[in-house]
C-alpha cells in the first residue's frame, strides 16, 4: 500500500506488523516507565485512558484515582519534592478538560523545577482536526511544561516516554508532557529498542570563577548565604551546611529553600518571603558579601526586588538569564548548587585565609559570629510571635479570643516529629508557616514557590506519603486552600493514604480582606463568610475521614497526636482568628514595645 498520508501508513503498520500476543503500546509504555523507576501514577480515568489503566493494573503499578485533575500534578509534585534527587511520579489525564485542568499544577512544577511525567491521552488520530471529543491543539500546553511532545506514530510512543523521563530529570528539572492518541495506545505496534541515556550532568563551576568567589568570601567579615530551591533539587544540603560552617555565615533560605539547612542549626536565620522580619532583611542588607546559590531571586521572594542585598553579591544559578535581572551582581556563576558548594568548601578548606573565619567562630574576634548574627534574627522573631500569643504574652484580653496562626503552628510543631514530612498550602497562613514553623531537612517541608497556587497542601501530602510510606505526613492548610481541593479528602479516604490534615479555619479569605480593608476602605471581613460558616468536620466526615474540631490552644497538640495515631487519614479543624495580623505587616513593622 502506497500513501503519502502518515496516519494511513501508521494504520497499515498497525494492521500488518503486530502479532496477536505482542504487547500493546500501552503495556510497552508502562514497562518503560517501570524500568526507569516511575511506578506511581496519579490521574483520573476516562475512556481515552483505559488502555493505559489496563496496563498499569496488570503490572501492579500504583494508580491513584483523584477526584479532579487540578490535584493530579500537585500529587506528583509532592511525590518528587520529598523523594531523593531524581525520584518522580507520573500523571495521566484525558485530553481537553483533563489536560487544561492540570495546567495549573504543571506550571507550579515548572516554576519549582520539579520532575514529573505527564501522560495526556490524545484524541484518536482518525478524528484529529474534526473537533473530536475533548480535542485541543497540543501546543496549548507548551508554556506550562519543560517540554511538550506529541506522538504521531504508534512506534514512537516508547522512545518519546523514555526521552521524556530523561528530560524531566535533567537539570534544570521540570514536568514533561507526552501526548499519545488512544488508538495508538490500544494498538500492538512493535516498539523499537531504546537504549538508556543518562541525563546530562549539570554544569561545574569554572576554576577561575571559583578562585574569584573564594577570594571574595574568604575576605568577608560578615558574609551571608541565601539558599534557594536549587539546593534542594541538587541534593546539596550537606554541601550547604559544610560551606556555611566554613564561612561562619548565617543562612537565609527562600520559599523553596526552606529546610535545606535544618532550622535547628545555629546558622539558620530564617526564610526570605513576604513575611520575613525587618531584622532578617537587615541581616541581608548589612552583610558585606552575599552568596546566593540555587535561587533566581524572583519577585515573590524579594518583594519585587525591594529587599536590600549585601554590598557585594555572588549569584550561582543554572540559568544565566537570572544573573543581574533584579540585582546588580559582582560575580555570576552558572553552575549546579551541589557542585559549586562542594568546590567552595574544598577551596576554603585549603585556603589559609579561612583561618580568619575559624577565629570568628572560636570567639577570638570582637566581630559577632555567624551563629550570633543568626540568633539575633531568631530572637527578634520569637518576640514578635510571643506578642501575638495569649499563652506566651499573658494578655488577659486575649484569653478567650480565637487562636492565631502562630499559636496553632507552635502546637502542631510540638506534636509532630522532626522527621515527619509537612506540606503547606498557599494562602495567608503560609507566610506564618514559613517564618514560624521550623523545618528540619530538605525533604521534610513542601510548599509552592513563585507560582503560589492555592489547593496544593492536601494533594502534595498524598504524593509525599506514597513516596515516604514509613514517615508521618502532615498537611497544613487553610480553609481557603482546602476548599480549592476539598474533593481530594475523598481520594485520601478511598485510597487509604495515611495523612493527617490540619486545617486552620477562619471562615475568611483573610489575607485579601485585610488588604481590602487597609488599602481600599472595604469593611473588615469583606471576603469572609461568617454568616455561613464552614463545617470542615462535617465535610470530612461525609467523605469518610475521622475528624474533630478544636478551639483552644491546649487542645491542638492532643488532637493532632490522636489523628497521627490513627491507622489511616484524619482531619483536625482548628478555628482561628480572621482578624489576626498578617505576617507581611506584623513581621516587617516595628518590634513589639517599640
Amino acid at each position: 500500500m502506497d500513501s503519502d498520508d502518515p496516519a494511513s501508513r501508521d494504520e497499515a503498520a498497525d494492521d500488518e506488523a503486530p502479532a496477536a500476543d505482542d504487547p500493546t503500546v500501552a503495556e510497552a509504555v508502562v514497562d518503560a516507565m517501570l524500568d526507569r523507576g516511575v511506578d506511581t501514577v496519579f490521574g483520573i480515568p476516562g475512556k481515552q485512558t483505559l488502555p493505559l489503566n489496563r496496563a498499569l493494573a496488570d503490572r501492579d503499578a500504583r494508580f491513584v484515582v483523584a477526584r479532579h485533575e487540578t490535584a493530579v500534578p500537585h500529587q506528583a509534585w509532592g511525590y518528587a519534592e520529598t523523594s531523593e534527587p531524581g525520584g518522580m511520579a507520573a500523571t495521566c489525564v484525558v485530553p481537553g478538560p483533563g489536560d487544561t485542568n492540570a495546567m495549573n499544577g504543571l506550571k507550579n512544577a515548572l516554576n519549582d523545577c520539579v520532575p514529573l511525567l505527564h501522560l495526556a491521552v490524545e484524541t484518536e488520530r482518525s478524528v484529529r482536526g474534526g473537533d473530536g471529543i475533548h480535542e485541543t491543539p497540543p501546543e496549548t500546553y507548551d508554556t506550562v511544561v519543560k517540554e511538550n511532545v506529541t506522538v504521531d506514530s504508534p512506534s514512537g510512543a516508547v522512545p518519546a516516554v523514555v526521552e521524556a523521563i530523561r528530560t524531566a530529570r535533567e537539570h534544570p528539572q521540570g514536568p514533561v508532557r507526552v501526548g499519545i492518541p488512544k488508538d495508538a495506545l490500544a494498538s500492538r505496534t512493535p516498539q523499537p529498542a531504546v537504549g538508556d541515556r543518562d541525563p546530562s550532568p549539570p554544569p561545574t563551576p569554572p576554576a577561575d570563577a571559583m578562585r574569584e568567589v573564594t577570594d571574595l568570601l574568604a575576605e568577608a567579615s560578615s558574609p551571608v548565604v541565601l539558599a534557594g530551591g536549587g539546593v534542594r533539587r541538587s541534593g546539596a544540603s550537606d554541601a550547604l551546611r559544610a560551606a556555611a560552617e566554613r564561612l561562619d555565615a548565617p543562612v537565609v533560605t527562600t520559599y523553596k529553600g526552606k529546610g535545606t539547612l535544618p532550622e535547628s542549626h545555629p546558622l539558620s536565620a530564617g526564610v526570605l518571603c513576604g513575611g520575613a522580619s525587618a531584622e532578617l532583611r537587615d541581616l541581608l542588607a548589612d552583610a558585606d558579601v552575599g552568596l546566593v546559590v540555587g535561587s533566581d531571586l524572583d519577585a515573590v521572594a524579594t518583594a519585587s526586588w525591594s529587599v536590600s542585598m549585601p554590598e557585594t553579591l555572588v549569584h550561582v544559578t543554572l540559568d544565566g538569564d537570572d544573573v543581574g535581572f533584579g540585582y546588580e551582581t559582582d560575580r555570576g556563576v552558572v553552575a549546579d548548587a551541589d557542585r559549586f558548594l562542594r568546590a567552595l568548601d574544598d577551596r576554603l578548606g585549603g585556603d589559609e585565609r579561612a583561618a580568619d573565619h575559624e577565629r570568628f567562630a572560636d570567639g577570638a574576634s570582637d566581630a559577632p559570629s555567624g551563629a550570633e548574627r543568626a540568633e539575633s534574627v531568631r530572637a527578634a522573631d520569637r518576640e514578635r510571635f510571643a506578642a501575638l500569643s495569649a499563652g506566651d504574652a499573658g494578655d488577659d484580653d486575649r484569653a478567650d479570643a480565637p487562636l492565631r496562626s502562630v499559636e496553632v503552628l507552635s502546637a502542631v510543631r510540638d506534636a509532630v516529629p522532626e522527621e515527619a514530612v509537612v506540606t503547606a498550602d498557599a494562602g495567608g497562613f503560609r507566610l506564618w508557616t514559613l517564618v514560624s514553623f521550623p523545618a528540619f531537612g530538605p525533604r521534610s517541608y513542601v510548599n509552592p514557590g513563585s507560582w503560589a497556587t492555592m489547593g496544593t497542601g492536601l494533594p502534595s501530602a498524598m504524593g509525599a506519603k506514597l513516596a515516604n510510606p514509613d514517615r508521618d505526613v502532615v498537611a497544613l492548610t487553610g480553609d481557603g486552600g482546602l476548599m480549592m481541593c476539598v474533593h481530594e479528602l475523598h481520594t485520601l479516604a478511598s485510597e487509604g493514604i495515611d495523612v493527617t490534615v490540619v486545617a486552620l479555619n477562619n471562615d475568611d479569605y483573610a489575607i485579601i480582606s485585610e488588604e481590602a480593608s487597609r488599602s481600599y476602605d472595604f469593611p473588615e471581613g469583606s471576603y469572609g463568610w461568617a454568616e455561613t460558616g464552614l463545617d470542615l468536620v462535617a465535610v470530612a466526615s461525609g467523605m469518610g475521614l475521622p475528624a474533630e474540631r478544636v478551639r483552644e490552644r491546649d487542645a491542638v497538640g492532643d488532637a493532632v497526636e490522636r489523628a497521627r495515631a490513627r491507622d489511616g487519614p484524619a482531619l483536625v479543624e482548628v478555628v482561628t482568628d480572621p482578624a489576626e495580623p498578617q505576617a507581611s505587616e506584623w513581621m516587617t513593622g516595628p518590634r513589639p514595645g517599640e
